[in-house]
């Protein structure tokens, strides 16, 4: 008797809800839905019904579609750079890190594809937002400028190098595989993008480590 009465208190307790793990659900409903509908179909409506609520229960995390919106954003940013900062860790070859780090932001696989997707709407739209406050800027050339410093404080790249040049050729590199490894996937496969960037650094540096 006593065992089946905490057993019905327990299930009326109320649930406990992370309020960030929610708006992080939120902001992956949004995701879906602009990789579906567009980013035109990006309503409250139907990113709480994707998100599994009413809009008003979504207005309860994000009292305005911009907060949702930047919130989105900066979430795509965040999972990339939790991914380039467990590269970071690892313990690599310099030149084999500086190939992962840079193959980490091309869209190779699923889930690097949707958010390459995304990110790409996200910045369209902005574009003609001038009012929208809090978006995220785009950090790709920072960070390819920074794999490049990186390679050269390891000592490895040519002598008399122009590395802010260099950083500029990799950048538009990096960029234009991204976009075509989105647009032409069938065409640019995961394997012949890494050589075309493998080669690529490895042409910067005096000997491949």
């Amino acid at each position: 008797m006593v065992f089946a009465i905490h057993l019905c208190y327990n299930t009326a307790m109320p649930k406990i809800v992370d309020h960030e793990e929610q708006r992080k659900h939120i902001a992956e409903a949004m995701w879906r839905v602009i990789l579906r509908d567009g980013m035109e179909g990006a309503t409250v409506r139907r990113v709480a019904a994707e998100a599994g609520m009413s809009a008003g229960a979504l207005r309860h995390y994000f009292k305005r579609q911009d907060d949702l919106l930047v919130y989105a954003m900066r979430l795509v940013n965040e999972r990339v750079e939790q991914r380039i900062m467990g590269l970071v860790r690892e313990s690599l070859p310099p030149v084999e890190k500086a190939v992962r780090l840079l193959l980490e932001v091309i869209p190779l696989d699923e889930e690097r594809r949707a958010e390459m997707d995304v990110w790409f709407s996200f910045m369209e739209h902005v574009r003609h937002r001038p009012d929208l406050e809090g978006v995220p800027e785009n950090r790709l050339h920072f960070f390819i400028s920074q794999v490049v410093a990186y390679l050269h404080h390891e000592g490895l790249l040519q002598e008399g190098l122009d590395l802010q040049l260099e950083a500029e050729r990799l950048y538009a590199l990096i960029d234009g595989l991204a976009v075509h490894a989105l647009l032409e996937s069938e065409r640019l496969g995961p394997e012949t993008v890494e050589r075309v960037v493998r080669t690529s650094v490895e042409r910067l540096c005096r000997h491949a480590q």
